[in-house]
């Protein structure tokens, strides 16, 4: 089993893989690791044309598809943070809840994953 300390170096490597693939594609990085008090954690908030992106940002061993930790529950807690964060900044605009996954190298971004 891995300590905490590794399980947190790899999840933050894995967004700043995330980070850097997210820019190359355009979308401009607002914050990463944001705390909405008891909701929950949003990996990256970023933008791109006009749209606020809250991404949860998922990775997993060889023999695990990260995408299967894209759960229901982990849902609900993004959406809920991402209406705190809105609430809080007095935001009124388009926003999408997306998942990007990293699997052995692959970046796979899915956009409006509640739809």
């Amino acid at each position: 089993m891995m300590s905490n300390n590794t399980t947190t170096s790899i999840g933050n490597a894995n967004e700043t893989i995330a980070t850097e693939f997210l820019e190359s594609q355009g979308f401009a990085i607002i914050t990463r690791n944001y705390y909405a008090r008891k909701l929950g954690e949003i990996d990256i908030i970023a933008s791109k044309n006009g749209v606020l992106r809250f991404i949860e940002v998922k990775s997993a061993g060889a023999d695990f598809d990260p995408v299967y930790n894209v759960t229901p529950a982990k849902l609900r807690k993004v959406i809920n943070s991402a209406y705190y964060y809105m609430k809080e900044r007095k935001l009124d605009m388009a926003f999408s809840i997306d998942a990007l996954i990293i699997r052995k190298g692959d970046i796979e971004l899915i956009e409006n994953i509640t739809l």
